[in-house]
């Protein structure tokens, strides 16, 4: 397996761009956490995740060329993953799944971004995923994309921003209230580590497809 941390997301689009295609295994590896917790958060399901995460990183690998690093790849990424959630559910009529204080700064740490987003360390704790997901989901949508690329995967307020074509006085704002639905719930019981587990089987799934098409793709 590749190690997901031995170079930086810009020497590895180097590469990839000079025709190391096998190197875009660890953009897969290194980003699927992010992508799974965005999916979820829109309310798809699994298998419907599955393949919006599928589509995002063919797409990204399609578009590589293209990524200029005027913000983080991360970022990037996300986007369009972001933007292939809005595409799927404007387009299937989609509805959704449902499972059984203080001021705001951008420099505020994530409630709940695991400091170091190793994958392999988090617990499974499927309980707790639904639990998170149910309370997650009956916060309005607004508030739930927000809160999820603020805290779970940890964007800046200024990134969060730019994302979703909000102010950032208007991240902050609604930050605040979905954490104040939300903290106390969950913070007291459970830990950042649990949160949106995306298991290791799940993960070398998508790199196998990912990397199947990419590999077998005509230049």
């Amino acid at each position: 397996m590749i190690e997901a941390h031995t170079f930086s997301d810009a020497e590895i689009i180097a590469q990839i761009l000079d025709g190391q295609k096998v190197l875009y295994e660890i953009i897969v590896r290194k980003y699927n956490p992010y992508l799974y917790k965005i999916g979820r958060s829109y309310n798809f399901n699994h298998q419907d995740t599955e393949d919006l995460m599928q589509d995002t990183f063919i797409d990204a690998y399609k578009n590589l060329g293209q990524f200029q690093q005027r913000s983080q790849f991360k970022t990037w990424l996300i986007k369009i993953m972001l933007n292939n959630c809005f595409r799927r559910k404007n387009k299937t009529g989609f509805k959704n799944e449902i499972h059984i204080g203080n001021e705001i700064k951008d420099k505020d740490k994530p409630m709940f971004t695991n400091h170091i987003n190793n994958i392999e360390n988090i617990v499974h704790n499927r309980e707790l995923k639904y639990i998170i997901e149910d309370a997650l989901s009956k916060i309005s949508f607004d508030y739930r994309m927000v809160f999820t690329l603020r805290e779970i995967t940890g964007l800046s307020v200024a990134e969060t921003s730019e994302l979703l074509n909000i102010s950032e006085s208007n991240v902050k704002v609604r930050l605040k209230r979905a954490r104040t639905i939300l903290r106390n719930e969950i913070e007291k019981k459970y830990s950042a580590d649990e949160l949106f587990e995306f298991n290791l089987i799940y993960c070398d799934k998508i790199v196998k497809n990912v990397m199947n098409k990419i590999l077998n793709s005509e230049e």
